[in-house]
């Protein structure tokens, strides 16, 4: 009776902050599509690709919302011409294909920008800088309307998923952005290097960070009640 209501507790906390990440991604995606004055045009490349993909517009971004009732994501960036000298977290629309940085004053782009940026396929920047990764990073590199265009994303790990001189045993490579890896462990091991056996303890890992979570999120809602209060 003990050990049921103790996990039941458990995945409750782990539910309450799932519920907590997912409002802030949701608050980073509309963050993102607000960088930029203006709203995406039909007559633009992402205009046009956000049309045909079935999407919806919303500020500097295409959104799409699929048939299992899931939140809608950004699958499309437009960032053009919006006077950027300078580029450094892109994290909330991670779930793009198309991005759109052209006619804009930047200098230097770190590749870690699109670490994690799996699904991009369309890439366009300024034409004095390089597609991150490099040119092996991509299918197809090429000038047009004096841009720089990358196309066709390629997974840097082999056909077999393994990337023996950079993952340990037991772990499976998976790309994770424009020249990025990430190792993977297999079924039944987890830790350091893949080398602990058995399955991981989330409810133990888990419960006390949700725990801590929710009592930071209550504390800052109320010295912010309070300060309104006082205003």
């Amino acid at each position: 009776m003990n050990a049921g209501h103790i996990q039941l507790k458990s995945l409750l906390i782990i539910s309450i902050t799932n519920y907590y990440l997912f409002v802030t991604c949701q608050l980073t995606e509309i963050q993102i599509c607000n960088r930029c004055n203006g709203t995406v045009l039909n007559n633009t490349i992402l205009g046009q690709f956000c049309n045909n993909s079935v999407g919806f517009v919303k500020g500097r971004c295409c959104l799409l919302k699929d048939k299992t009732g899931d939140p809608e994501y950004v699958i499309g960036l437009d960032l053009s011409n919006c006077s950027l000298s300078n580029v450094v977290d892109l994290q909330g629309a991670s779930t793009a294909e198309l991005i759109d940085l052209s006619f804009n004053p930047i200098v230097i782009l770190s590749d870690s920008v699109f670490q994690g940026f799996i699904q991009l396929s369309r890439l366009i920047l300024p034409s004095n800088l390089e597609c991150p990764g490099g040119n092996v990073s991509w299918g197809t590199v090429k000038v047009e309307g004096g841009n720089i265009i990358c196309e066709e994303q390629r997974n840097i790990c082999n056909q077999t998923g393994q990337l023996s001189l950079n993952c340990p045993e037991s772990s499976l490579c998976a790309p994770y952005g424009p020249g990025f890896f990430e190792c993977s462990c297999t079924a039944n091991h987890h830790g350091y290097k893949c080398l602990r056996e058995g399955e991981f303890p989330a409810v133990q890992v888990f419960g006390p960070l949700g725990a801590t979570t929710v009592v930071v999120s209550i504390l800052l809602w109320v010295t912010q009640r309070r300060k309104a209060k006082s205003v």
